[in-house]
């Protein structure tokens, strides 16, 4: 699985089906993590506990000297995860990306379920998005911290 994570002040989720006009917040936080998740073919639920873990331990947070090391466990944060199948969109040869390496729908969708439901079941607080929906993330980065993360 892939995982861009940043560090924010704030972030939200709105979403909408492609028949309604209307956007709806789906998932809300303040300080901690926003998460866009991908995964692959061969991604399995181990995987996604792994990188859920990754996650809850990444020390990406200012400690009193203001030295990154502490989790978003640590100074109380919470995550919003936003399923994301372009992370694994391929760009090398010419000009459209292709999306081979993305799973589908529908071996993606129970693995970013697998992520959220192990978070919380660490004790996180964590938003979400919508599977099969439009959505648009609004987020105030903050540093800017942005890392991205393969767990395999």
């Amino acid at each position: 699985m892939r995982a861009l994570v940043q560090r924010v002040i704030r972030a939200e989720v709105t979403s909408r089906s492609s028949s309604d006009a209307d956007w709806e917040v789906a998932g809300s936080i303040g300080p901690g993590l926003c998460v866009l998740v991908g995964a692959t073919h061969t991604d399995t639920e181990a995987i996604a506990d792994r990188l859920a873990d990754k996650l809850w331990g990444l020390r990406i947070f200012d400690d009193e000297a203001g030295v990154m090391n502490r989790s978003v466990a640590d100074v109380g944060g919470s995550l919003l995860v936003v399923s994301q199948f372009t992370l694994y969109g391929d760009t090398a040869k010419g000009r459209r990306p292709s999306w081979i390496a993305a799973a589908r729908p529908e071996q993606a969708e129970p693995l970013v379920d697998r992520v959220v439901e192990r978070l919380r079941s660490l004790g996180a607080t964590v938003g979400t998005g919508r599977f099969r929906t439009d959505m648009r993330v609004d987020l105030v980065n903050d540093g800017p911290v942005t890392l991205l993360l393969d767990v395999d």
